[in-house]
């Protein structure tokens, strides 16, 4: 369960998606003037945001947590998917540095063409799967394209680096730094 007293900081760590949650639900921590800074409790930030009551609030981001929980397939899943055939869309949102140094066979690096593809062109029911790093970029992705009404966007669990461990080994690891 989520404490009032936990920090900001700590709350973004546990939950990706209470960023996302705290924008869309109370226009928080999208920009200056409704951010946030990581030693702020929650509780401080419902105070200073119209005294929200901080159990909303916390049910926001739980519920948030569930849907993130459907959005996203793991590595071992994705990979027995498309052995048994399955022809899903591995879509790579990382930076050009990152593909170029290594991407999943199959994958398509996410352009601003392809975007406007996908929301223009392609089916609302059409499963896909965006790949990122660690899977956090990959999950705010696919949270766009549920936002537009994409109903089967899936995001790798872990990203790349789960895929390097639990599938290919012979897919190089790498850190940012």
């Amino acid at each position: 369960m989520i404490d009032p007293n936990t920090t900001m900081g700590e709350l973004i760590q546990a939950y990706p998606c209470a960023q996302r949650a705290l924008f869309r639900a109370y226009h928080i921590g999208g920009c200056a003037n409704c951010g946030f800074g990581p030693s702020e409790t929650l509780m401080e930030v419902c105070a200073r945001n119209g005294n929200l009551p901080v159990d909303d609030v916390v049910a926001t981001i739980l519920a948030a947590h569930e849907a993130d929980g459907r959005m996203q397939i793991s590595a071992v899943e994705l990979a027995d998917r498309m052995k048994r055939g399955e022809r899903l869309p591995l879509i790579d949102v990382r930076s050009r540095e990152e593909w170029d140094a290594v991407h999943i066979e199959g994958a398509t690096f996410f352009a601003q063409e392809l975007m406007q593809e996908i929301l223009s062109t392609w089916s609302k029911d059409k499963e896909f799967v965006f790949v990122c790093h660690h899977g956090i970029r990959s999950l705010d992705a696919a949270a766009f394209f549920v936002g537009h009404g994409f109903e089967r966007v899936r995001s790798l669990t872990g990203g790349i680096d789960a895929w390097s461990v639990e599938v290919d080994q012979t897919l190089p690891r790498y850190h940012l730094e």
